[in-house]
């Protein structure tokens, strides 16, 4: 400010006063632009510190997670950071390699940078504990849910996202149904309750040997499928738990010498694009509401976050040409 003020001649206190849009001083309108013309041209830029120590404010958000080289959680990030630019915040981010693996010296490092609440996220709906230094900002957590109950999270619709890749497939004409469901328990409770709740309503009856569970990789997809297509009466359609599930039920309808979706309809959920978009045919999945997840929790946090208990974001279904 003092650079524009000696190159206008204009003092500091009216540069000060036009920059910050000061409504209570009276500056002429003339003497406004050639403020603003002098910034431009000067490559003016507030100092974010001298700021923050005259308004008692940052700006900053933290960001912990271990997403950042995920394949397909990384929409957390571009939610958050989209709306954190919409309310003139910035956020810090903090990559971890497992959602079990912040400690507190990473709270703390952002807590040294003075960020005025700080956001948890994971690649995985699972249970966290956060370090006790977390708690000396508002927190909200994202994709995962506080084991000791003390911090609101923002978490998909696990049964509704199950509810809706069941009904896709009752919609297309079939009746048995396998359910090649993860093994982590967050997840695949509220997936499998959404799948018995349209087999339910289409009036079919659950058959508990139609569903399984393992990891959530393409070998674990592989092997349920597989045995799934090898009953006396093989389901005719199935919805795996994770994308790469689906990927490796592929194959395995493949083995078995069928074709997806002529023979056996797959869906999958996540909508990992690596994976739903480049197998042939494409697959027909759930997707994540990773980026919404992200702005909300921003969103939580700029608003009454002492009222705010957490919420529950729906994803939505990707047609593409597996079932």
């Amino acid at each position: 400010m003092g650079d524009v003020a000696r190159h206008l001649g204009l003092s500091r206190s009216t540069v000060s006063f036009v920059i910050n849009d000061r409504t209570d001083i009276r500056i002429a309108e003339e003497t406004k632009r050639r403020v603003w013309e002098a910034v431009t041209e000067l490559g003016y830029r507030p100092h974010a510190a001298a700021r923050s120590l005259a308004s008692s404010r940052t700006n900053l958000l933290g960001l912990v997670t271990d997403i950042a080289s995920s394949p397909f959680g990384g929409g957390i990030i571009t939610g958050a950071q989209r709306a954190a630019w919409e309310h003139g915040q910035v956020l810090l981010i903090v990559s971890i390699d497992s959602a079990a693996s912040a400690d507190a010296a990473m709270i703390e490092m952002l807590l040294e940078q003075r960020v005025e609440g700080l956001i948890y996220a994971t690649a995985g709906h699972v249970a966290v504990s956060l370090p006790e230094a977390a708690a000396e900002v508002p927190v909200v957590l994202v994709h995962c849910e506080d084991v000791d109950g003390r911090y609101p999270s923002i978490i998909p619709d696990e049964e509704h996202g199950g509810y809706t890749a069941t009904r896709r497939l009752i919609d297309g004409g079939h009746r048995r149904i396998g359910l090649i469901n993860l093994d982590a328990p967050l997840p695949s409770a509220g997936r499998r309750s959404g799948y018995e709740r349209a087999l339910r309503e289409a009036g079919i009856d659950v058959d508990p040997t139609l569903v399984v569970s393992g990891s959530a990789d393409a070998g674990a997809g592989f092997e349920l499928a597989r045995q799934l297509l090898r009953f006396t009466d093989p389901p005719s359609a199935l919805f795996c738990g994770t994308d790469r599930m689906a990927m490796g039920a592929f194959d395995a309808v493949r083995e078995a010498g069928l074709r997806v979706r002529t023979d056996v309809a797959v869906v999958g959920y996540d909508d990992q694009e690596i994976v739903a978009a480049y197998l042939r045919p494409t697959l027909t999945t759930v997707a994540l509401p990773f980026e919404e997840m992200g702005a909300a929790a921003v969103e939580a946090l700029n608003g009454d976050i002492e009222g705010f208990d957490g919420s529950i974001v729906r994803g939505w279904l990707v047609e593409r040409d597996s079932a």
